[in-house]
């Protein structure tokens, strides 16, 4: 679905190396805008999509991150930023108002709402404050609490499904600690997993769609299709408010058999971020992406074209964007 039409503008992209950024770019290409891409990684796939003008970034945790950015929008003078990396927010936020005197909008949460977005130990305690269901978490210090069954172990401040190890006892996931950078450890959930393409306006207004993830390789659902539950669109609201969040959000969870005494649905993490997945939002109807763009230039959000129809299925499959000579990439900088 095409959507309502704008003006053509020169948007910025972060983390074209990934699904999200570099399915954004391409998405805003076809729609007739002009997209700077951008990456801290000097191979990233997205820095040689036809079309996009491409430039490697210092990384977010690099102290000329702020420097390279505002040099980069001083030359190319976008018009819109939509950042694709959580990790950025905390160094991006603070460069707001730089940003606005050189013309580029954006549409970014605040610096609790980023952290939420960041740290799944945070996460967890912001939801559980509001009374969301959540997977127990607990850190290395107090695994002793855990229950002795499947766990996993996960990076705190992980992305994706990158560093994540299912074992099946405390002494395994104690061992496991050791081996995973900065952990926390939660019971295991199972039952449909899901992601919600979320668009909350400038007024707190969300609205939701489901996805189920039906096949999900290296975190990225690769096959999915839409449906719709009540419970889950309200417990995704509820999460949502909680956290502060802004703009395009995924919300992922599970709905679960509900067997002893547990809750149905589970809300297990939230990026601050379009997710790998929303094609098939925009598949079954919901004009994210122009929605989006509303939002980030002050126009209205319409929640009547957020609305997806239910059992639309979406496949994805990994194809070639440039073959040839290998590429000479700086190693970082704006060229």
């Amino acid at each position: 679905m095409t959507g309502q039409r704008m003006q053509p503008r020169r948007l910025l992209v972060t983390g074209v190396g990934g699904a999200p950024g570099l399915d954004l770019a391409l998405e805003l290409l076809r729609r007739g805008h002009e997209v700077i891409g951008v990456d801290a990684d000097p191979l990233a796939p997205g820095l040689l999509a036809p079309g996009i003008i491409a430039r490697v970034t210092a990384r977010a945790d690099d102290p000329r991150y702020g420097v390279h950015l505002l040099a980069l929008c001083r030359e190319l003078k976008p018009h819109g930023m939509i950042p694709i990396v959580e990790h950025e927010l905390p160094a991006l936020i603070p460069l707001q108002e730089d940003l606005a005197r050189l013309g580029v909008r954006t549409w970014l949460p605040g610096l609790e709402t980023a952290r939420a977005a960041i740290d799944k130990a945070l996460f967890h305690e912001v939801l559980h404050e509001h009374g969301i269901p959540v997977p127990k978490t607990f850190l290395p210090e107090t695994l002793h609490q855990a229950p002795d069954g499947p766990l996993v172990v996960k990076p705190r401040h992980g992305q994706g499904a990158k560093g994540i190890v299912f074992c099946d006892t405390r002494q395994q996931a104690r061992m496991l600690c050791d081996l995973v950078a900065d952990p926390i450890i939660q019971e295991t959930v199972t039952g449909r997993e899901f992601s919600a393409d979320c668009l909350v306006d400038r007024s707190g207004r969300p609205s939701v769609v489901l996805r189920e993830r039906l096949i999900v390789k290296g975190g990225l659902s690769m096959v999915a299709r839409t449906f719709h539950d009540d419970e889950a669109v309200q417990l995704v609201r509820a999460t949502l408010a909680a956290v502060g969040a802004v703009g395009p959000n995924d919300v992922q969870g599970f709905i679960t058999d509900a067997s002893g005494g547990r809750p149905r649905v589970v809300i297990t993490e939230i990026n601050a971020r379009f997710a790998g997945g929303f094609a098939l939002s925009e598949a079954a109807g919901a004009d994210l992406v122009q929605q989006t763009l509303n939002g980030l230039f002050d126009l209205p959000v319409d929640h009547d074209r957020l609305a997806a129809k239910p059992d639309v299925y979406l496949s994805k499959y990994v194809t070639v964007l440039a073959h040839g000579p290998a590429p000479c990439h700086p190693t970082g900088g704006t060229t």
